[in-house]
């Protein structure tokens, strides 16, 4: 009899469920019959048909001369609260990094451990700075001093004029957070680095392979900005507050 009953139990949350299914099935067709009446055109009951992928050929083909890149990227990168120079030199990027740390009373600078930057020497330029050299010491929080520092120095992998987007990757010596964590972060960008179109960025890593791809990838495209908070626009919540993109070369 217990087995009998629980075959009827089993049959009678069955029935149970399928009646359940049926009338969502029902809520979810008057819901989708009201949005196509208001939108004023039939209900569609079949996927769209998407014959094409990826970008078009004319798409692909597009591109900006340097100058045309230099100009897009700028105006982009301004019009979302970023800053910008243009510089001709990496000395010359030096001394508007120096100039801006002294006019801010940096106290703290952490940059990424990589030669381009480490030929600038601002250890011995920022005497009243600590410059601190990402993952150089094993048993320092890198975070944690990423965190307190009022300036993060990072060079670009890619950028895009297109977006007003610059990239960068993560590695051992090139850590995420000094592009995230301090309060101003500024960004060299050899103008060789500069592209057109967002594609020619993304393909580079589609062509590597997922075996190549690095720790991390990301867009930075000017100064933190949040308004989850009944819409209200608040700069350098979940990063850095002021960006400086610097096209060098």
């Amino acid at each position: 009899m217990a087995k009998g009953g629980t075959g009827i139990m089993a049959d009678t949350h069955k029935e149970w469920l399928e009646r359940l299914e049926a009338e969502s099935r029902k809520k979810q067709e008057l819901f989708m019959n009201d949005i196509a009446a208001k939108l004023r055109h039939p209900r569609m009951t079949e996927k769209p048909q998407h014959p094409f992928r990826g970008s078009p050929d004319f798409w692909k083909a597009f591109e900006w001369s340097v100058e045309e890149r230099i100009e897009a990227f700028t105006d982009n990168f301004l019009s979302v609260g970023g800053h910008v120079a243009r510089l001709e030199t990496m000395e010359e990027a030096k001394r508007f990094m120096v100039e801006k740390a002294e006019e801010m009373s940096a106290k703290y600078v952490i940059r990424q451990n990589q030669p381009e930057l480490a030929d600038l020497d601002l250890e011995g330029a920022l005497p009243e700075s600590q410059v601190s050299v990402w993952n150089t010491d094993p048993g320092q929080y890198w975070r944690a001093r990423a965190a307190e520092a009022d300036f993060g120095i990072v060079i670009a992998d890619h950028a895009v004029a297109y977006t007003g987007s610059v990239t960068v990757l993560s590695a051992e010596h090139k850590g995420r957070s000094v592009s995230l964590l301090p309060t101003v972060l500024i960004i060299i960008i050899p103008v060789d680095r500069l592209k057109t179109r967002l594609g020619e960025v993304l393909s580079a890593f589609d062509e590597a392979g997922r075996e190549n791809l690095p720790a991390g990838i990301h867009f930075i495209s000017g100064p933190s900005r949040s308004s989850d908070i009944e819409n209200d626009l608040t700069i350098g919540v979940h990063g850095p507050g002021i960006v400086y993109a610097l096209l060098v070369g």
